[in-house]
């Protein structure tokens, strides 16, 4: 059976959200922030409360871990940690300017029942590692370390599947890569879509062999943030700017909703940017 014509199932999910109270650019790590432009905080918490309350609307389970007021980046979530099975492999960020976010999350992980892991390798967390079926996705090229794919491949004993990205506006993994169906049948392919020109001509052969059922989004949509999407299987939560990739999973059967976080896109961040998933059962 194919991916078109499965039919599509939403999964209950758990999320880890930060409001974002502290918000605002005054440095600048990727090609999307710029200190000169102006930033509202307080459309920042609105557009991001849209995208809260929506998942609760569609029957999700959102924590929340309490904002820093030094690290307006903190409300990107995704970067905070990649959990399996009650198991919370912790973050290292790459630039000091996030760097003081590792000891909040990790901290946050050990005071909610998960097994937190320190990492002894620089990785950004669900930014970069996405779990597809019943392999790991993971980026490197401009955040995360060749070495922190070696580390999770140990740690959660999983095929690591190691993409590289070679367009410094696609830094993480997750802004150019989004898993649809996070529940698949052993042995089945799980449903991907992706930006093919953000990753090297490598990547792009192994993508191909391994999803050949998967959507390839145009550049306009990837441009425009629309990979940074969340899924629960049947609902994907996408930019309203995606218009064609919106087309696409219409076309297979995906429910779409639209969340503008275009104030957020200002610190280099979008729908999954903001979504931690916690997988497994914390005690």
């Amino acid at each position: 059976m194919s991916t078109h014509d499965t039919a599509r199932i939403a999964h209950h999910r758990r999320y880890l959200m930060c409001r974002p109270e502290h918000f605002t650019v005054d440095y600048s790590i990727n090609p999307w922030m710029d200190p000169a432009r102006p930033t509202d905080t307080a459309n920042a918490v609105a557009q991001w409360q849209v995208l809260h309350d929506l998942y609760l609307r569609l029957g999700h389970e959102v924590e929340l871990i309490d904002p820093l007021p030094d690290y307006p980046d903190m409300v990107y979530t995704a970067n905070g940690g990649f959990v399996i099975g009650g198991v919370a492999y912790g973050p290292k960020f790459r630039y000091v300017e996030r760097a003081g976010e590792a000891p909040a999350f990790i901290d946050w992980f050990d005071a909610n029942g998960f097994t937190a892991v320190t990492p002894r390798e620089t990785n950004e967390g669900e930014g970069d590692f996405l779990l597809a079926g019943e392999i790991i996705l993971a980026g490197t090229g401009f955040r995360s370390s060749d070495a922190s794919h070696a580390e999770i491949a140990e740690l959660f004993d999983r095929e690591v599947v190691s993409l590289t990205l070679v367009d410094p506006r696609f830094y993480h993994l997750d802004t150019a890569l989004t898993v649809l169906d996070p529940v698949v049948e052993p042995g089945a392919e799980p449903g991907i879509a992706y930006l093919p020109h953000a990753f090297d001509e490598a990547s792009q052969a192994i993508l191909a062999e391994r999803f050949p059922n998967a959507i390839r989004v145009a550049d306009a949509d990837g441009a425009v943030f629309g990979l940074n999407s969340a899924s629960d299987g049947r609902n994907v939560i996408i930019s309203p700017r995606a218009t064609g990739f919106g087309a696409q999973l219409r076309e297979r059967g995906y429910e779409v909703h639209e969340v503008d976080l275009s104030e957020l896109l200002l610190g280099g961040g979008g729908i999954k940017c903001c979504t931690l998933e916690l997988r497994g059962e914390a005690s």
